[in-house]
């Protein structure tokens, strides 16, 4: 499977975004944030993989989750 995320300057000005895609990762984000739905946001940007997105979720999900043995 593909990496869910594309950075390049060329793309969205260097934004993170799904890969194949323009959409920027912060639009999911916004949506969540908002009280919208995952299928909502996926509705809405049908360019979107449904596996991509819940990658991108799971990604930062485990991000916060890190926790360091010296401060637990």
């Amino acid at each position: 499977m593909l990496h869910p995320i594309t950075i390049s300057p060329n793309i969205q000005s260097g934004q993170p975004v799904f890969t194949n895609t323009r959409v920027p990762l912060k639009n999911l984000f916004d949506y969540l944030k908002a009280g919208h739905t995952l299928n909502e946001f996926l509705e809405d940007f049908p360019s979107v993989k449904k596996d991509h997105a819940i990658q991108v979720i799971e990604h930062f999900e485990k991000l916060l989750n890190f926790h360091s043995p010296q401060y637990v």
